[in-house]
């Protein structure tokens, strides 16, 4: 059964009812024939014979009653022969009436005997049969030879003879009478148990077929909960499972109970979890080497791994490590190779936690990419901007955390980090060759954030981003312009922001850093040497120490002793990356 497929599970159940239904008609039409056998021998045979017996009673009371009739017509005055003439015929008439009723009855329960399909007391019947002849036979005879001598004694006019075989003749008729009678109530007796019996196979009959459906009905309901539940009970299991995998738990399975269909799709659907499993390791293995959400990515929306590429709106951060060289040259290759692991780790997580994509490492540098189809648009920039300040953030944990990873009470060179930041149209999609490609991001856009990236140094600040990224996320993220730059490989000047904290999250002395710094640039860029300079000492004031405060403080000093050419426009010339 439970190698059969679920059709011939279905088809099996129908047919086992279709034959229990058939053997139910089967049985209930020979009961009902039976019945309607009893009730034909009741109605024709019985009944009839029964009804004959009773007519040759009244026969034999007519005949007694034309006899009476022809001996008060003898005793009347002479005239009335009409009378004694009609009653004569009827007495002579009737005779042959009782025999003939008396024969038809015999011959019913002769044929009542003879059927052997029919339950009947045919001993009983028997007796009746050889009552019925004795009665008519015998006591009809002594009954006619007393009749004939009444009747000589009636034309003879011997009334008082005729008086004498009269009251023999009653006698004879009574007994005749009181025989037939006693027939009758036998054959009614045997009608009786017949409309007995007849009921008997009725209520037989009920109750077989009854029974017979009851057994059909719970054979069939036993045959389709086998079935059902061993249909129900897989797809269940299979269910289970589904949410199993739904919920990302793949290391279970389902037990095969069955060779059909369900059976064949449970172990398909071990395969599936199986496959998961597999890809699941591949991806846990290779997650590290290629960004899961590139690859979630990929599987969801194949249509972004089009080689052939796409312009999109993209937010390019690159991420340096201040001061990598001298580091590396004062540790040992291994504890270099800690440095790293624990900086990318550190500085990796604020852009996971902010959605951004890791493209690469480069050596100590890190680009990442916020836009579409991993983040909306709108908020690439916001995100951009949330994950430098986290970055940021743990520069003072990163200072603590080295020297304790290398065993030693202070790492050879200070280290810090520069972070660059541009939005624009870039090319994205999948790049490289036909033996390995990278989903990445291309264009003037990478160029710029890696161009900000390195201008850090110049200015001394930790991160710079472009005009495009600034305007983007002003309403969320506290700014400060810092200049107006010309990058290399550039021919227009962009101006350059430094993100300074979260939307309304500064402290007095930020908020004073970016107003004296914004007096000083705006003298800056109008030649007036002395207020700029003002400006950015009160700046340096008010945060000592700033990078961009010193550096155009700095250049301030220099176009004092050699003033910019006539048509300067106040934007600044990166010679190095």
């Amino acid at each position: 059964m439970f190698r059969n497929s679920i059709r011939q599970k279905i088809v099996g159940i129908a047919t086992g009812l279709i034959i229990l239904a058939v053997i139910t008609s089967l049985l209930s039409m020979v009961m009902a024939s039976q019945v309607g056998h009893l009730l034909d021998e009741l109605t024709n045979r019985y009944i009839p014979a029964y009804g004959h017996l009773a007519r040759v009673n009244i026969r034999a009371l007519e005949r007694s009653l034309a006899m009476r009739r022809m001996m008060m017509a003898k005793m009347q005055p002479p005239g009335e022969d009409a009378g004694y003439d009609a009653a004569r015929k009827t007495f002579d008439e009737v005779e042959p009436l009782i025999k003939r009723e008396a024969d038809a009855a015999r011959v019913l329960i002769a044929s009542i005997i003879a059927d052997p399909s029919t339950p009947s007391d045919n001993a009983a019947l028997g007796r009746l049969d050889d009552r019925i002849d004795n009665a008519v036979n015998d006591l009809l005879m002594r009954l006619n030879a007393e009749n004939k001598t009444l009747l000589g004694q009636l034309d003879s006019k011997d009334f008082a003879a005729a008086r004498q075989t009269t009251l023999r003749a009653d006698a004879l008729r009574d007994e005749f009478n009181t025989r037939i009678e006693g027939i009758r109530a036998d054959m009614l007796a045997q009608v009786g148990s017949a409309a007995a019996k007849v009921t008997g196979a009725q209520q037989r009959a009920i109750i077989i077929s009854g029974v017979v459906t009851a057994i059909a009905a719970i054979l069939g309901f036993v045959f389709a909960m086998l079935v059902g539940s061993g249909i129900t009970r897989p797809v269940m299991r299979l269910l289970e499972g589904t949410r199993e995998v739904e919920a990302g738990r793949l290391d279970g399975s389902i037990a095969i109970t069955t060779q059909d269909e369900i059976g064949q799709l449970s172990a398909a659907f071990n395969r599936m979890i199986e496959t998961l499993r597999h890809n699941q390791r591949i991806r846990e293995t290779f997650g590290r080497y290629i960004n899961p959400r590139i690859a979630e990515g990929l599987l969801e929306q194949p249509a972004i791994a089009a080689t052939e590429g796409q312009r999109r709106i993209m937010t390019v951060m690159f991420c340096d490590m201040k001061g990598f060289t001298s580091l590396s040259e004062g540790v040992t290759p291994r504890g270099l190779v800690k440095i790293m692991n624990l900086y990318l780790s550190t500085m990796s997580a604020p852009v996971h936690t902010h959605r951004g994509i890791i493209d690469k490492y480069i050596g100590d540098a890190i680009m990442a990419y916020w836009g579409a189809p991993f983040v909306e648009e709108a908020e690439q920039t916001h995100l951009a901007a949330l994950a430098a300040i986290d970055m940021i953030g743990q520069v003072n944990q990163l200072r603590k955390d080295l020297p304790e990873l290398l065993g030693v009470r202070a790492i050879p060179a200070d280290c810090d980090i520069r972070i660059g930041i541009a939005t624009g149209e870039a090319l994205v999609g999948s790049i490289g060759s036909e033996f390995m490609m990278s989903y990445t991001v291309l264009g003037d856009t990478v160029n710029l954030a890696s161009r900000l990236e390195g201008a850090n140094k110049f200015y001394g600040s930790r991160s710079l981003i472009s005009e495009a990224t600034a305007a983007a996320c002003a309403s969320t993220i506290e700014l400060r312009e810092i200049d107006r730059l010309v990058a290399v490989g550039q021919t227009q000047p962009v101006a350059v922001f430094e993100i300074i904290g979260k939307k309304d999250e500064l402290t007095p002395a930020q908020t004073d850093l970016r107003q004296r710094y914004a007096d000083g640039l705006a003298a800056y860029r109008e030649r007036r040497w002395d207020d700029a300079a003002r400006a950015f000492d009160a700046a340096l004031a008010a945060v000592p120490g700033d990078g961009p405060s010193i550096t155009l403080k700095a250049r301030v000093e220099r176009f004092r002793r050699d003033p910019p050419a006539a048509d300067w426009d106040g934007a600044w010339h990166l010679e190095s990356k």
